[in-house]
């Protein structure tokens, strides 16, 4: 293993305007592109939650930046290298790998698990959160990205089913998907799975995700999915982050967050516990029209502050369940 230096990096820059392909040395490889050797480069956590739809050019910058121009890994459980020849032309980066890791086998590898131990900054490809649980939960994988976290501190980011993982509990998409009136319309129906996260990040403790945001009319389903963790899991005020498509939410380690790209981000806190949240009937979540407090951030190509550190925004309008229907304040 050697150090990457300031004059390498810049190095790398300039020599590489052909990336060079190759195959990789993990066994769940599907390409690389840039230089195979392994290098190390100092790197500063953080977070990216991605709403889905086209990638936010930004949000990919800033990870890059926190990488300090090391090897960037992609993981997925479907499709291809989009994202190789992408990532590696937004910025200065040793090289961009992906690795399809769609069975379980591949992740209990031991060369997977040290492949994303060796990242400097890693990022989980769109794709069906419930095959993310099922091949990656207690394996290699899950693993190698906590010691990113915990010990190597390098940036982590997903888009839609990746996004979806990386908050403290997730809609597992085990009984497939769920729209909001079939969640508003009965809490419990089975395809309202839910569980915790084997990815623990301390900036998204007690928080749920939801992508795609307003552009499929999620809310509705998120306030469920809120109502559940403080019914089911004990969550007290639980939090929830949606994030629209071409959407970017970035959380620094010390709890600063920015929102990049062209929609907007919704931060969203539960106030007291719904008045009804039973099986078989309407969510019922009033609370004298403030049950759930909810802050909306419009997205910019130089980032619009979220909220400046670790407190959780105490300001905006608030959405309340009346009899199954979802209501929003002015």
């Amino acid at each position: 293993m050697r150090i990457l230096s300031p004059v390498f990096l810049l190095a790398i820059a300039l020599s590489c305007e052909q990336p060079i392909t190759c195959c990789g040395q993990a066994g769940a490889s599907i390409g690389l592109v840039g230089d195979p050797e392994d290098v190390t480069s100092p790197t500063a956590g953080g977070t990216v939650l991605m709403g889905g739809s086209t990638d936010v050019d930004e949000a990919i910058r800033w990870m890059l930046q926190r990488s300090g121009g090391g090897d960037f890994i992609v993981i997925r459980a479907s499709g291809s290298t989009g994202y190789n020849d992408y990532i590696f032309g937004l910025g200065t980066v040793n090289s961009v790998e992906t690795l399809l890791i769609n069975t379980r086998e591949k992740a209990l590898l031991p060369e997977t698990g040290k492949r994303i131990r060796e990242a400097e900054a890693l990022f989980i490809a769109g794709g069906d959160q419930a095959n993310y649980v099922k091949f990656w939960a207690n394996t290699e994988v899950s693993a190698a990205i906590q010691y990113l976290l915990n010990e190597k501190k390098v940036p982590i980011g997903g888009t839609s089913a990746g996004c979806a993982i990386l908050s403290d509990y997730i809609f597992d998409a085990q009984q497939g998907t769920v729209t909001s009136s079939e969640a508003l319309a009965n809490p419990y129906v089975p395809a309202v799975s839910l569980s915790k996260s084997f990815i623990q990040i301390p900036a998204l403790a007690n928080v749920i995700a939801d992508q795609h945001y307003t552009q499929r009319g999620r809310e509705g389903r998120h306030v469920v999915f809120m109502a559940r963790l403080e019914k089911d899991f004990g969550v007290n005020q639980p939090r929830g982050i949606g994030v629209d498509e071409q959407t970017a939410v970035c959380i620094a380690p010390d709890g600063q967050t920015t929102v990049f790209g062209i929609g907007k981000a919704y931060f969203l806190q539960g106030k007291t516990m719904a008045e009804d949240c039973s099986p078989g009937k309407k969510l019922h979540w009033h609370r004298n029209q403030q049950a759930v407090q909810v802050h909306v951030v419009a997205g910019s190509p130089s980032g619009t502050e979220a909220f400046p550190g670790s407190s959780w925004p105490s300001t905006g309008t608030f959405w309340f369940v009346e009899s199954g229907v979802l209501n929003k304040t002015p």
